[in-house]
């Protein structure tokens, strides 16, 4: 699969990129592939782990109902959980919020070996702040300067950094929200205040252009992934996750004793 195409570019415009990716594809051949890099996927988390000198972070960004949860569960589910760290970050806290923007997302950062994934992330500050009006222009562009600064940072110390933008189309939310209303075990996800988000979409697309375009970099490279249907979703996620970890290419630490000249006896 080409995943540069995925890739946010110079000449990048969100309201060019098709939601619907996958419509050409055959669905179970599709999955199945999927499934076939399970293996695959475990194993090099299990070399990261081993190893500890490098890590990998996840961010993940999406409207309301573009399938953030279901990414990680679906993506994720191959790889032992102990190596795994999921961090969603909410509205600011009292504490939190008497800081910098980045103070409560600078100790959530993957340590050696680890992978963490930001189901969203230190984006909303530059996201939902801005529809709301609650920083304005110049200030957006200052926090899209410490974006870069930080993850240049991360990535310095051995972090790579891959950020994710699920994108699905107004009609594609409109009925995800609406089976979560329908269903009755769906309800506990649906959240009225969606519904208000849900009528700032032209704002919000201008918010994600204009962060992407701003924020994407070698260290740290955004892609907008189709998300209308989850089983493209995940096998474009899965193989940009393959890829990222062959180049880390983790690799189990050599013993520090002579495995020659020992041998596990009977007790």
């Amino acid at each position: 699969m080409n995943l540069k195409q995925y890739r946010v570019g110079k000449k990048f415009r969100l309201k060019d990129i098709r939601t619907d990716g996958g419509d050409d594809q055959d669905r179970a051949v599709t999955e199945a592939e999927t499934l076939g890099f399970a293996g695959e996927l475990a194993e090099l988390q299990a070399r990261l782990y081993a190893e500890g000198k490098q890590s990998l972070l996840v961010v993940l960004q999406a409207r309301d109902g573009g399938g953030k949860d279901g990414t990680v569960k679906h993506v994720l589910a191959p790889i032992n959980p102990q190596g795994v760290k999921v961090v969603n970050f909410k509205v600011p806290s009292e504490t939190e919020a008497r800081h910098d923007f980045l103070w409560r997302v600078h100790a959530q950062a993957p340590e050696s070996g680890m992978i963490a994934v930001f189901n969203r992330s230190h984006y909303e500050e530059v996201l939902v702040t801005r529809v709301h009006h609650l920083i304005d222009d110049a200030e957006a562009k200052k926090r899209f300067e410490h974006i870069r600064a930080f993850e240049s940072l991360l990535s310095g110390r051995g972090t790579r950094i891959i950020k994710i933008y699920l994108h699905i189309s107004p009609e594609e939310q409109r009925r995800r929200l609406q089976d979560r209303l329908d269903t009755p075990s769906k309800r506990w996800k649906f959240n009225p205040g969606d519904l208000k988000e849900r009528a700032h979409w032209a704002e919000y697309d201008r918010a994600y252009q204009d962060a992407l375009s701003a924020t994407c970099s070698d260290a740290a490279p955004w892609y907008v992934i189709p998300a209308n249907h989850k089983w493209y979703r995940d096998r474009v996620i899965t193989e940009l996750l393959l890829e990222t970890l062959r180049e880390m290419n983790p690799q189990y630490p050599e013993p520090e004793f002579d495995v020659n000249n020992l041998t596990v006896g009977p007790i």
